[in-house]
């Protein structure tokens, strides 16, 4: 480990050590010994569970497991296999690790915010990938029956389909806010291209995204629309709106990338974990 580092072993243990508060060798041990403990408690011979974890004998892995838990291995389930650990890394069953969150960091984000940026953000990176299609690609209509909602009416484009989801969003503000049905103008394939619907849905993502932030930080998201826009009207709560957007824009993406691909252009997988990690 020391050498894939490009490090000596001394300064390699010294670094691991500082940040994580063991040592290299202190922390494979515990692991292993946590391993262990579960392995016995799912009823595993202590010989054997202490060959699989490279102990030289059974009577070396009984004292270093009685050192550590307090109790011989025979009475492993009644101990919690996870040791204390200064770091919070722990063996997670079967054959995982766990990192525990530092508690003096800052919480983990929510969860619902998370994932409008990233409805945001994929959106914005299938319309920056749509623009290398030709107009007749981007209203070619390669799935004639098509339809997500009946009331959308049908989206056998790419561009229709991109359309849909920013027109969604608006919609949906002009409904929060009280407004007027906004026109399908900016939004419509046979109207605006691939260039133009992205810097349209970047001014309405900004709207969107700042208005469901003001009305969770005011706890407003429980609160009720009663929709006159629809015949007849229809109450939505606005946590409900945000699930429906969420959940509508997250088929209207996958729809593209088959689509995007039918044409030749790759989009990637649109993974939140791969987004995640890239922010």
């Amino acid at each position: 480990m020391a050498r894939s580092s490009h490090a000596s072993e001394f300064h390699f243990s010294r670094e691991v050590r500082r940040l994580t508060g063991e040592s290299p060798a202190a922390l494979r041990r515990r692991i292993m010994l946590e391993r262990a403990a579960w392995r016995l408690q799912r009823g595993e011979p202590v010989s054997a569970v202490a060959a699989a974890e490279g102990w030289s004998s059974a009577e070396v892995f009984s004292r270093a497991f009685r050192r550590t838990f307090g109790r011989p291995p025979s009475e492993a389930a009644a101990v919690h296999f996870r040791l204390p650990a200064p770091n919070g890394l722990h063996f997670h069953p079967p054959q995982s690790l766990w990192l525990d969150s530092p508690r003096s960091t800052a919480p983990a984000p929510d969860v619902t915010a998370l994932m409008i940026d990233h409805d945001l953000a994929d959106t914005a990176h299938l319309l920056s990938r749509a623009v290398e299609l030709t107009p007749q690609q981007w209203t070619a209509p390669i799935r004639p029956a098509q339809t997500v909602l009946d009331w959308d009416g049908p989206e056998p484009s790419v561009g229709a389909v991109l359309g849909a989801i920013v027109w969604t969003k608006q919609v949906w503000l002009a409904t929060i806010a009280g407004e007027d049905f906004p026109a399908r103008t900016s939004t419509s394939p046979d109207l605006v291209d691939a260039d133009a619907l992205a810097a349209f849905h970047d001014e309405i993502g900004k709207r969107w995204r700042t208005t469901i932030a003001d009305h969770t930080a005011a706890g407003r998201l429980g609160d009720t629309v009663i929709d006159a826009l629809c015949e007849p009207p229809e109450s939505f709560p606005l946590y409900g709106i945000v699930a429906h957007v969420l959940t509508y824009s997250a088929h209207r993406r996958e729809l593209t990338r088959a689509m995007l691909a039918e044409h030749g252009v790759d989009t990637g997988r649109g993974d939140p974990l791969d987004w995640m990690r890239g922010t």
